[in-house]
């Protein structure tokens, strides 16, 4: 393994942080049924100190037999989370207590209870949305946490392979795995465009930009037997570039909370990390699952650490060999020395004049 430190062995089928505040960040894991193991749901909490999990979960909640986790999303706010599964349709879990002591309250969501696994789930940024992705190409988009319709569409896709909302939480980006890609309005369901490609291209990942100055889609598309990252602008859908990035077949991607790096994750274990401004490989963990797909990639809400899962060997966490982000104390102190180091000279003229 190259790069990352092992955080929780088994088959982690889903995974995601959960932002908690003074950046005590947890971990949330989905883990299908492993020989006397059931299936479950599992909170961590990470240390800031070591970039590590702790060594056990926090909380953990059992499914019932038969019912594995399929995918899962974390509200913004860190207090939901929704959990769709293999035969029970989604569950919420809530969450209550500060760090050392977590507690889950269950709930069915009703409107989501007999739907069949969802491939995809996504909270909006501004917490308002629900939309989810199901393995039969039905998209639903509900208000948060009303869970009123706000889209109900049976044929969005052949089936889902990924989406993602906007940063203004205006428009809803969705994937297939027929390799199609659409746009929807978020607010009121109207599809906006479908993404162009070529005859021998097919759609697979996206992501918008989120940085809030550049309004820009993000997307891997596998042309060929070449794969590539292109790039949509998001004011008129159209096309503006590509690159060769991960240079092999990409099956999971994730953006920074703050914009400034893409993440991608391949078939065989692999991890690159991406400067979006100038669109560069920043980081490699090359083999860091051994040869296994990595089924999730998450970035950190506060730290430069990646979290990443395969069904192989479970979760990881991986401190990124980037540059290290200045602290907002930081640029005052470096301020206040600029402005003492100047300060002296000044007086010391005028003293003379």
């Amino acid at each position: 393994m190259d790069g990352g430190v092992a955080a929780e062995q088994g088959t982690v089928t889903c995974a995601s942080w959960i932002r908690r505040p003074e950046n005590a960040h947890l971990v949330a894991l989905g883990k299908s049924k492993h020989a006397d193991l059931p299936a479950s749901f599992q909170i961590f909490t990470f240390d800031r100190l070591s970039i590590s999990l702790s060594s056990s979960p926090s909380v953990t909640f059992e499914f019932e037999e038969g019912c594995d986790p399929v995918s899962l999303a974390v509200h913004p706010s860190g207090d939901d989370v929704v959990c769709s599964t293999t035969k029970a349709g989604c569950r919420l879990f809530q969450l209550y207590g500060q760090e050392k002591n977590v507690k889950l309250v269950t709930k069915d969501l009703k409107p989501l209870q007999d739907v069949g696994p969802q491939r995809c789930l996504a909270f909006s940024p501004d917490g308002s949305r629900l939309a989810t992705g199901g393995v039969d190409g039905h998209l639903r988009i509900y208000e948060w946490p009303s869970m009123r319709v706000i889209v109900d569409e049976s044929k969005a896709h052949k089936s889902f392979n990924d989406m993602d909302f906007s940063l203004d939480s205006e428009f809803l980006a969705s994937t297939s795995t027929d390799g199609s890609a659409r746009i929807w309005n978020a607010n009121d369901g109207v599809p906006v465009t479908s993404l162009t490609r070529n005859s021998d291209e097919q759609i697979e990942l996206c992501r918008f930009s989120k940085d809030g100055t550049k309004p820009f889609l993000f997307c891997t598309v596998q042309k060929g037997n070449k794969s590539i990252t292109v790039v949509w602008d998001i004011s008129t859908w159209n096309r503006i570039g590509f690159k060769r990035l991960l240079r092999k077949p990409a099956c999971v991607m994730s953006i920074s909370l703050d914009g400034k790096y893409l993440a991608q994750g391949s078939k065989d274990g692999d991890v690159c990390v991406v400067a979006v401004k100038k669109m560069e490989v920043c980081h490699w963990s090359k083999r860091l699952h051994l040869g296994f797909q990595v089924t999730s990639l998450d970035f950190c809400p506060s730290e430069r650490v990646v979290l990443s899962t395969s069904n192989e060997w479970g979760a990881m966490v991986t401190k990124l060999s980037v540059p290290v982000d200045w602290k907002e104390w930081q640029i005052y102190m470096v301020l206040i020395g600029l402005f003492l180091a100047i300060r002296g000279p000044v007086l010391h003229i005028l003293r003379d004049f």
